[in-house]
């Protein structure tokens, strides 16, 4: 064994680290960050679990919050010479994109984790801004409730999802993440804490979701909660060529008998359509714990579907459906363990994956940076349903990266950033494009300059986590920036804040 060892270090040290970790990324991924993510998995767990039972988190919420006062007044103070944003490491984030922003700005350190409160009688959580998903999941699943939209990733924050977007497969009857929540509380440029909902300075209300933190630094949020039942019984559809899966899955969608909706096209002419419901009873003999560490992804079990061609029907955990795609990241993980869906793995070591996004932007360099950057797609375009099977087409002719992600969502009307074109709520679809492209002479930039464009041209939008590559006037294109300018002049962001397109758009941060 320590020969092994040894020899592994000698050939470390002749190749050269940064070799390793390019050419041979699983080797530092099992070794290393698979650990560490379990890690801060049981840590960040247990945390969240003390505070919660001791009912501490309110009282400490509220010193949190004169905290975050005091450092905005601070920087008044100092003569407010550089914009402000949150002290949260770049490599924390979710999102693959690199914010060098933060190496500019002043932080403002938001240390705020913790649910502080479920309110059964009112059908609310309060959370705070650093929240995410699995700790939600964990919490309100044992407690019979749920979030209406819980989407996919287990580190997605409310702060993101509230200040970004978010989406799940129940989109389709709530909307967006925006759309569930009922009051943001945010501590604003001079310094003062306000609520805001839809009666409460509902202009600000409106205007925050998709403004990533130019506004004002979110301190805490009310989201609706729904009961939750034990299983979902999903029903797997194999379809083939394009016409049938863009009816289909319109029909799906349109049906709000369906609770989830999600299909998976793994080629121009082949998808599986998902759709299921919440219930507390479920046939023995279907059961099927997708979320085992043991158990094959997701997506390669649905694909099992298509190869097979039959339908079939299953009864799923509540939260193992809602993360059915956090072990194998979507289907990203494969590139950095190709044999991570072997069965001799997920057995051994499967009850390790994922390793942590943030883990994984922080050890990945320059190098393989730039690589992902040039070889490798993460985009999701929303666009309307009646353009879907365009859309696609022009995703296959664009980028062919599959399998693509399909998700409805019913986007109502509204005055902030994101609503549809006319004055009546309308049917979108997320196309999610996650892999290494497929087409020959693939330019990062001119590819997605390109769907940018066409998503422009039907009235889309592109989700602001992954790289942007419009030009200023072709970002307010897309986007409505009636409200959020405004504000902006209003509550003083200006000299306080960053735009949201010089935040976020490469051609403003290069």
């Amino acid at each position: 064994m320590c020969l092994s060892v040894l020899l592994f270090l000698l050939w470390i040290k002749v190749k050269g680290l940064d070799y390793v970790i390019v050419h041979q990324r699983w080797i530092f991924v099992c070794l290393f960050l698979l650990p560490l993510s379990v890690i801060f998995d049981v840590y960040y767990y247990l945390r969240a679990w003390l505070i919660f039972k001791m009912c501490s988190a309110p009282k400490q919420h509220d010193q949190r919050v004169r905290n975050i006062q005091r450092q905005v007044r601070e920087w008044r103070k100092e003569g407010g010479k550089t914009h402000m944003c949150t002290g949260r490491p770049g490599w924390l984030t979710v999102s693959l994109r690199v914010g060098k922003y933060k190496k500019t700005n002043k932080n403002i350190m938001i240390n705020m984790m913790d649910i502080l409160e479920v309110d059964t009688q009112r059908q609310v959580v309060r959370v705070e801004p650093l929240v995410n998903m699995g700790q939600i999941t964990a919490l309100l699943n044992s407690l019979g409730w749920t979030l209406p939209v819980l989407p996919e990733l287990d580190d997605l924050t409310v702060g993101g999802l509230v200040m970004g977007t978010g989406i799940e497969s129940s989109s389709h009857i709530y909307g967006l993440f925006q759309h569930i929540c009922v009051a943001f509380e945010l501590v604003l440029a001079d310094g003062s804490l306000v609520r805001c909902t839809e009666e409460e300075n509902s202009d600000l209300f409106h205007a925050v979701p998709w403004s990533c933190g130019t506004l004002g630094f979110l301190v805490a949020a009310e989201i609706k909660i729904v009961p939750a039942s034990l299983w979902v019984c999903l029903q797997y559809e194999p379809i083939r060529g394009l016409e049938n899966i863009c009816r289909r899955f319109s029909e799906a969608s349109e049906d709000k008998n369906n609770t989830f909706v999600e299909g998976l096209q793994y080629s121009l002419d082949e998808a599986v359509i998902m759709t299921g419901t919440m219930t507390d009873t479920a046939e023995p003999d279907k059961i099927n714990r997708i979320g085992l560490h043991y158990k094959p992804w997701f997506f390669k079990h649905v694909e099992r579907y298509l190869t097979e061609n039959k339908k079939a029907v299953e009864y799923i955990p509540l939260r193992h459906y809602y993360h059915r795609h956090t072990r194998s990241i979507f289907w990203e993980l494969q590139d950095i363990i190709p044999f991570g869906n072997h069965p001799v793995f997920r057995w051994l070591f499967g009850w390790m994956v994922p390793p942590k996004i943030s883990l994984l932007k922080l050890t990945q360099g320059e190098t393989i940076r730039q690589l992902y950057e040039q070889h490798h797609v993460v985009q999701d375009m929303l666009v309307p349903m009646k353009h879907i099977q365009t859309a696609i087409a022009r995703f296959h002719q664009d980028i062919h990266v599959y399998p693509l992600w399909l998700c409805p969502f019913m986007l109502p009307p509204g005055r902030g950033m994101v609503h549809p074109k006319g004055e009546e709520a309308e049917l979108y679809v997320d196309i999610g494009a996650y892999g290494e492209p497929g087409v020959k002479h693939f330019q990062a930039k001119a590819s997605c300059r390109q769907l940018e464009q066409f998503v422009r041209e039907v009235h889309g939008f592109q989700m602001l986590y992954a790289d942007v590559y419009m030009e200023r006037s072709e970002f307010w294109e897309m986007f409505d920036g009636t409200l959020y300018h405004r504000l902006r002049k209003e509550l003083g962001c200006q000299d306080a804040f960053p735009e949201v397109y010089d935040k976020i758009c490469k051609a403003a941060r290069h």
